[in-house]
């Protein structure tokens, strides 16, 4: 269970973290989770060049360890990386100074000072310490993808049906969600640019 659309007292009850970007230019910021992985990542940084748009990725440490390669294309096509710590760790069950090692230890691969919580899950502790040095993203449309329970054209739908000027929209270069990205970032894309929408990174 997941909600699409991330609520607006949700929002509110967190101001800390950065759940979308107003702004009047007509700008979202597209985002994705969990990689660098073979292939997956690959076929996305092909789809945003085929496109021309740029895109911001939230790497897991121990991928990027892995996979270095893939990891330097995405910042030699001048995307924009963040930390999503090192081993996907979840804030809920992890005691903060495991977590703070763990998300430091992702530094060390992923030199950025964004950081995303896996499932979006942060304790106050732990954003009150992680504030001091990182502004932390979370999003305002959730496409689902990742979720076996959601089929690609409702993926599709939960992004078009969503997005607004300043949207933070969350896909995920992983394995289990390559049946849904396959299908919802091609025709989210293209249906977006035909909105009139401007494609950006975050900073």
């Amino acid at each position: 269970m997941f909600l699409a659309k991330s609520p607006t007292i949700i929002k509110k009850y967190y101001p800390q973290l950065v759940w979308d970007i107003p702004n009047n230019n007509n700008k979202i910021y597209l985002t994705f989770d969990d990689g660098p992985i073979p292939e997956i990542t690959d076929w996305v940084l092909d789809l945003l060049a085929e496109y021309n748009i740029k895109a911001t990725f939230f790497c897991i440490g121990d991928n990027v360890e892995k996979y270095p390669i893939i990891y330097q294309r995405i910042l030699d096509e001048n995307h924009v990386v963040g930390n999503h710590t090192f081993n996907h760790v979840n804030g809920w069950k992890t005691k903060d100074e495991i977590y703070f090692e763990n998300i430091e230890k992702c530094f060390k691969q992923v030199n950025s000072t964004l950081f995303r919580p896996p499932y979006g899950r942060i304790k106050k502790s732990q954003l009150k310490e992680l504030s001091k040095k990182y502004s932390i993203i979370m999003w305002d449309v959730l496409s689902g993808d990742f979720d076996a329970k959601t089929t690609p054209e409702k993926c599709y739908s939960n992004v078009i049906k969503n997005t607004q000027t300043g949207s933070v929209i969350v896909f995920h270069d992983s394995v289990k969600a390559i049946e849904n990205l396959k299908y919802a970032l091609p025709k989210s894309t293209e249906y977006l640019l035909e909105q009139g929408f401007f494609f950006d990174v975050l900073k």
